[in-house]
């Protein structure tokens, strides 16, 4: 337990307030962690821990900073394949700590939770809003919900569990004072919003499309609107029905080359990612990597609607152009490149500049301030 709660209030995170801390010793992880369970070491190698074969490795990962995958491909396949799409977990602690810090959950509050998981954030959560308050957890998959039904019982926690879309948050519960989201997000659902009294708190983990996912910390007006800021980093698995569509592969192909090293792509600042974001409404998550030959590559993909668009940029040792293959209709590279022009005009801002304001028609991404609007996207 000492090591885990070390490990909440990393430099590059603020300071974790002691009603999370102490919330963290109160509620302990082991009782919602299964026996076997999928881990990730510094290299991103997966392994398994398994309580029955080796209850010593097993307690070290439990207790340790990182997050353990408890389901691959929505149930689908087995964690003994270590292959295949991580689609449940028991969240890295100190982001889960530093969410809750962000949520500000307090005594009485009632909350909304959207995805229950292993149900170790809803025991959090019960712990912090204490007997008078109410905790509503929601989670999508059956399977999952029943397991950390059981995971709280068994931990003497009893918060309301639903089973269904989170997305529509649950209406006879409003209004909320909090809403913790634990998936990854791309357009806030305005129901959470129009479920919450005026002054709310919603957290969640956003995924705007290009590079990195962040923290949103949104506070609800009295207009039936949601504004906030980013207010850090956090990459969660998708919400299930926001998850990227799958693509075709396009016909057209086209070849030219671009003076920018696709590796400085690679080494933006997260304010620069955010404004890529937001200019392009790309949404799948850029990849790259290096060859055999030493060559670095760097992928860019565009949403869904636009089938099959994307591009690949590729670095060679001792050139001064480097290839561009664009697939598809839909100038990806360009794009990306332009939007990188933009920010660089705007004096380079960072992350902090940047936020977001949700409305019942949609969600403005913006810099500074809500009247400098920089992508509406209508709901």
């Amino acid at each position: 337990m000492d090591r885990l709660i070390a490990s909440l209030d990393p430099e590059e995170r603020g300071h974790i307030s002691e009603s999370i801390v102490d919330a963290v010793r109160a509620v302990p992880r082991h009782h919602f962690i299964p026996d076997v369970g999928l881990v990730r070491d510094d290299d991103g190698e997966r392994y398994l821990i398994d309580r029955q074969a080796d209850p010593d490795a097993w307690y070290r990962a439990v207790y340790g900073p990182n997050g353990i995958v408890t389901q691959l491909d929505d149930g689908a396949t087995p964690l003994t394949a270590l292959k295949g799409d991580f689609t449940s977990s028991a969240s890295e602690p100190a982001t889960v700590a530093d969410l809750l810090n962000q949520l500000g959950p307090e005594p009485g509050h009632r909350v909304l939770e959207i995805g229950t998981g292993t149900g170790w954030t809803a025991a959090l959560l019960s712990h912090l809003v204490g007997g008078h308050g109410e905790v509503t957890s929601i989670e999508v998959d059956p399977q999952v919900a029943e397991q950390a039904a059981k995971n709280l019982s068994y931990a003497g926690f009893h918060p309301r569990l639903l089973v269904g879309d989170g997305a529509l948050g649950c209406m006879d519960g409003e209004p909320y004072d909090r809403v913790h989201v634990t998936c990854g997000i791309r357009e806030v659902p305005y129901a959470w919003v129009e479920q919450c009294r005026p002054g709310a708190v919603i957290v969640l983990p956003w995924h705007p499309g290009y590079g990195d996912g962040v923290v949103l910390r949104l506070e609800v007006q009295d207009d039936g609107t949601a504004a906030g800021r980013v207010v850090g980093f956090a990459s969660y698995m998708w919400m299930r029905a926001q998850r990227p569509g799958s693509q075709e592969t396009a016909e057209t192909t086209r070849w030219y080359w671009t003076a920018l090293d696709p590796r400085a792509l690679g080494d933006l600042c997260n304010g620069a990612d955010l404004a890529i974001s937001a200019l392009t409404g790309l949404e799948s998550s850029v990849s790259s990597g290096v060859d055999d030959d030493g060559e670095y590559w760097r992928m860019v993909v565009a949403p869904a609607g636009d089938p099959g668009s994307y591009a690949v940029a590729t670095w060679r040792p001792g050139r001064t152009r480097h290839a561009v293959q664009q697939v598809g209709d839909r100038p990806v590279w360009d794009e990306v490149l332009h939007a990188y022009a933009r920010w660089v005009s705007w004096g380079e801002p960072s992350w902090e500049r940047y936020g977001v304001t949700v409305a019942p028609d949609g969600q403005s991404i913006w810099l500074d301030t809500p009247d400098n609007v920089l992508r509406r996207q209508e709901a």
